[in-house]
């Protein structure tokens, strides 16, 4: 990829796409350039050419997007932490119907027929704003759990909802001619699995050659002298045979022929090797025989 090919990238508040922003710093010399974009505006942002591919909440309602979808997330219900929902571990939607719920302005939920009494006051812009008015015990509000992770506060706590709305997150861009960039085509390969070694990918690493036959028999005849140095008696796979030592009996045909001494050279050991020779005693004036 070109140095300068950029990949902007926008994502709406909750989503946390930090391992393929990683995967993608690893594999590519092109910067990329992360932007958080509110739920509301992040299709109209995209659209408009603020971005080259945004990972926003499903459904969009501009057909001319592509759109890949991911994975889906299961919603909680935020609470005041002396409030006695508190102290379930998950809530149902009936276990809502006597609390205020407050709905925020970019609510990605779209509960329509949500229980609960509707929140009176000035509908809250964000779920930030909205998980606010709870801390301050106006109600209770529904998001997807990774907006309550996002905005964690020690006033307040996210209980697990079942039977309730959840929302689903994608992968958009704006196609050209039909289809992606190059850049968006790299990271759609990342989000997929796509390893760097893929043949689709623009960067992919070239795979080491095999070694040669030539190569491979030159390692061999190495590591066989190094094993005649080490004393080793392993064969190595592909080595020429080292030399076997000649066994005894081959030792001693080889050796040069040696007469057998008759019985008196025996008897006196002149024509044995010095280390068989018997001892031969001097006589010593004076000394008796024994």
């Amino acid at each position: 990829m070109d140095s300068n090919d950029t990949l902007r990238l926008l994502i709406v508040p909750g989503v946390s796409p930090g391992r393929w922003v990683s995967t993608w710093k690893e594999r590519h010399r092109a910067p990329i350039e992360v932007e958080v974009a509110d739920a509301s505006a992040a299709e109209q942002r995209l659209l408009g050419g603020d971005g080259d591919a945004a990972f926003l909440r499903l459904p969009v309602t501009d057909d001319t997007l592509a759109v890949i979808p991911l994975w889906v997330e299961e919603s909680v219900v935020v609470v005041p932490k002396e409030d006695e929902l508190s102290l379930l571990e998950r809530l149902s939607p009936a276990d809502l119907a006597e609390h205020v719920v407050i709905v925020a302005g970019d609510d990605v939920l779209h509960w329509a027929d949500g229980p609960g009494t509707a929140f009176t006051g000035v509908v809250p812009a964000t779920a930030a704003d909205a998980i606010e008015l709870v801390a301050a015990g106006a109600g209770v509000t529904v998001v997807p759990a990774s907006l309550a992770r996002a905005h964690t506060r020690k006033d307040v706590v996210a209980v697990p909802l079942v039977e309730g709305p959840t929302s689903q997150v994608g992968l958009a861009w704006v196609p050209v001619d039909g289809a992606p960039t190059p850049a968006v085509d790299d990271l759609i390969g990342i989000v997929r699995g796509r390893t760097a070694n893929s043949s689709r990918g623009r960067d992919a690493q070239v795979p080491a050659e095999r070694p040669t036959a030539k190569a491979k028999a030159a390692r061999a005849e190495k590591a066989a002298r190094a094993a005649a140095a080490r004393g080793g008696r392993r064969r190595v796979a592909g080595a020429p045979d080292a030399p076997v030592p000649p066994a005894p009996e081959a030792a001693a045909r080889a050796a040069p022929d040696v007469v057998a001494p008759d019985a008196d050279a025996a008897a006196t050991g002149r024509h044995l090797p010095r280390e068989r020779r018997r001892p031969r005693h001097r006589a010593v004036p004076g000394a008796s025989s024994w």
